[in-house]
């Protein structure tokens, strides 16, 4: 394997690790998701590494390998030719390091262990490293055929005392080691060879520590990528891209004697052809495997197995092909370039996010999002993982192709420690609400910090410097469900303002800007209807940021805002103290927070205005919020001659169309129902077309999405996907409302 944690193994014998400083581990609780759903963030993750990168040396190359010894000093290799100062530019204040360099752990600056590993012709590389369990000796695989001018055959030992290659170790590899495993007496290697010594070892072979070739065949038809010894020395785990081990099917992974190769255990069909495992390693219990794809239907996540049956425990399903892992106090670290997680019910496709943590005994995401940009090469990011202690500290070494972390210029290194954690949590989005006589709802969206899930919000009232409500909320990036608190001490008239905070504990955001309520002295009659008929999400759009919907219903759906669009439109659809939004008809839209199940019977109901002439989608459901949806359908959209059309899936796209256009520039009350009865869609409180024929819809996880989507299929679709024009009072019901419903809602318009 690749990545290596210092420390002996518990099979292996050698001096002891130094003893480190015990962190206290934050308990491991999952927090139980609301309806729907939704993925529930770790009220307090036992992740024991801040997501704040410490200052680092860079290279100038990718780092393909890492080794990290119990007395911290961490060892890269890989490709390129320099190292250089944590701030400099590339080219610039460099010194040379061909394909290695050792730094130590705790300051990131190189150690005086200065190694050349270079090939007469060709490009050299450093593709593994590996320790002896007592720390002596540092094994080196990849392409090379001289370390400091010493021949060799892309394999070397090197005397960690003194930083020079072992004359006593050596032996001819035919081709590039790109894996190493070291027990007290044994090397065990994988990579794309077919011969070591002299005799065939096809991608995987053993030698003794002293040189010499072991009996150990375990040969595959493609390339070694990865050699896990088992904790008790009985067994090796190999990853790769090979489909047979020793002439019986396998692909990707598989289970092998430590003593001759033989087959223990096969994995035919476990994992997709177009899959490999990239990495793989161990604790005491359980091993893990990487897995990188090509193409569609890939496995690109992490697997889990148990080390006693060899049989899966769990496995993720995000994609983004996976090159590292690590285990550390019973979390495993994986570097990839995740970007859809959503068939696990984590965050849906988006943005990468090349650094995760997950609890050894379950696959869900935890708070731990520290972040590097692709890089350069074959950009992936991230690409090997060490982790040692030093001076009371426990430290993370990542090495890949990247060049930023966290958005800050880096290549090839970064680390993470214990602590210090530097990083305060997001402002919070923050609102009010005065549905009812006497009351102000303060409603926030939870705020996001890279390393704490679990995050202590504090809310001021009319500038006081002492909160009058203080709560904890759990949130990650993609699931930052909105908190509400309401004040009664508040009379009927006054006018108040509300500011919000999140800490983690030890930072603190800044307080929200400030938002005013009037209290109202009688309910608003319409939200109140909207409300009392069973609204599971009820946007308003009066909040004073372009980012956040509250969720006026009680269910905490609130909607995530993209691309800015204008918010406190006048005037709103309804009379009182409301505003609307408008959306650009190009980009913007909104998409609740909550991924839900399909619902068989719902409605949806909205308040538009437009004079458009290119339609597009009003309301929705689809499986995406970051781009358009793969699945959608539950919508409403506008033809571009203002028609307007609902849809759904059943067997097909089924829709029905109204008469007449509704792109005159007044506001329009639309509702959508389907149920028992079939398909409904009502304008202005009257019943426009209607299907009886179909009662159901696609089955598919999903999110409640306003202003646009995907259309493409669908009947008279219009110009554009996206709506251009105001929208207002948004509300979505697990019930198809009645006509005498719906009538009632738009007959309350002009009661606030």
């Amino acid at each position: 394997m690749m990545n290596h944690s210092t420390g002996p193994r518990p099979w292996a014998r050698g001096r002891a690790r130094a003893a480190a400083a015990a962190l206290c581990l934050l308990a491991g609780t999952l927090s139980a998701a609301a309806a729907g759903g939704s993925p529930a963030a770790a009220l307090t993750p036992p992740v024991s590494l801040t997501a704040d990168d410490l200052s680092t040396w860079q290279t100038n190359g990718i780092v393909w390998s890492m080794a990290a010894s119990a007395d911290g000093v961490v060892y890269a290799g890989g490709t390129f030719s320099t190292v250089r100062p944590p701030d400099a530019a590339a080219g610039t204040s460099e010194q040379p390091a061909v394909n290695f360099a050792a730094f130590d752990a705790a300051t990131g600056a190189p150690t005086g262990c200065s190694l050349s590993f270079t090939l007469s012709s060709g490009t050299a590389t450093v593709r593994s490293l590996a320790l002896s369990p007592d720390g002596d000796t540092l094994y080196a695989g990849g392409q090379f055929g001289a370390v400091n001018g010493v021949g060799v055959s892309n394999i070397a030992a090197v005397d960690t005392a003194t930083c020079t290659p072992r004359q006593n170790f050596k032996v001819a590899v035919s081709a590039t080691v790109r894996a190493l495993a070291v027990t007290d007496d044994t090397v065990y290697l994988g990579g794309d060879f077919n011969s070591v010594a002299g005799q065939t070892r096809n991608k995987f072979a053993a030698v003794t520590t002293g040189a010499q070739l072991k009996p150990f065949t375990a040969n595959t038809d493609e390339v070694g990528r990865a050699v896990e010894v088992t904790p008790d020395g009985q067994h090796v785990v190999i990853g790769g891209d090979f489909f047979t081990v020793n002439g019986t099917d396998s692909h990707a992974l598989a289970v092998v004697d430590a003593t001759t190769g033989a087959l223990a255990k096969s994995y035919p069909g476990f994992i997709p052809d177009a899959s490999t495992v990239q990495d793989l390693t161990s604790d005491a219990t359980q091993f893990y495997a990487a897995g990188e794809g090509t193409g569609s239907g890939v496995f690109d996540g992490r697997i889990a197995l148990d080390l006693a049956t060899f049989s899966q425990v769990w496995r993720d399903t995000c994609l983004g092909a996976t090159q590292a892992l690590l285990v550390h106090n019973g979390v495993l670290y994986s570097g990839s370039h995740a970007h859809d997680c959503a068939s696990m019910g984590e965050f849906p496709n988006q943005s990468r996010k090349h650094l995760l943590a997950q609890a050894v005994d379950d696959p869900k995401l935890l708070a731990w999002f520290p972040d590097t940009d692709d890089g350069i090469g074959e950009p992936v990011g991230p690409r090997v993982m060490a982790q040692t202690d030093k001076g009371g500290h426990h430290y993370l070494w990542v090495g890949g192709e990247f060049t930023t972390v966290n958005g800050a210029a880096q290549q090839g290194l970064t680390r993470f420690a214990d602590g210090p954690d530097t990083g305060a949590p997001w402002v919070p989005n923050a609102g009010v609400s005065t549905v009812r006589a006497g009351e102000v709802d303060v409603n926030w969206q939870t705020s996001f910090d890279t390393d704490d899930g679990a995050l202590t919000y504090r809310v001021y009232k009319d500038g006081a410097s002492t909160p009058v409500h203080t709560v904890t909320g759990t949130s990650l990036f993609w699931d930052r469900p909105q908190l509400t608190w309401t004040d009664r001490n508040v009379a009927p008239g006054e006018t108040h303002t509300y500011r919000i905070s999140a800490s983690d504990g030890t930072n603190t955001s800044a307080k929200s800007p400030a938002v005013t309520a009037v209290v109202a002295s009688a309910a608003q009659a319409y939200p109140a209807r909207v409300i009392a008929d069973g609204a599971s999400l009820y946007w308003r759009y009066d909040e004073a940021t372009s980012t956040f919907a509250a969720d006026a219903s009680g269910g905490l759906d609130n909607g995530f805002l993209r691309n800015a669009p204008s918010y406190r439109q006048t005037p709103a659809a309804i009379s009182g103290a409301s505003t609307a939004i408008g959306f650009n008809g190009t980009d913007e839209y909104a998409y609740s927070n909550r991924r839900h199940a399909q619902p068989a019977t719902f409605s949806v109901e909205t308040w538009i205005r437009t004079t458009t002439a290119k339609g597009g989608k009003i309301i929705g459901f689809g499986s995406l919020t970051m781009q358009d949806s793969r699945q959608y359908d539950k919508h409403v959209y506008m033809r571009n001659d203002g028609r307007l059309m609902f849809g759904v899936n059943s067997g097909g796209n089924r829709t029905v169309a109204t008469p007449a256009a509704y792109n005159d520039g007044a506001w329009h009350h639309v509702v959508a129902t389907q149920g028992s009865g079939g398909m409904a869609l009502y304008v202005d409180g009257q019943l426009r077309a209607a299907d009886p024929l179909y009662t159901g819809s696609q089955s598919y996880w999903g999110y409640w999405r306003v202003g646009g989507d995907n259309l493409a299929g669908w009947p008279n679709r219009p110009t554009s996907n996206f709506f251009a024009g105001q929208v207002d009072e948004t509300a979505v019901y697990p019930v198809a409302l009645s006509s005498a419903q719906v009538a009632a809602h738009y007959a309350l318009r002009t009661s606030g």
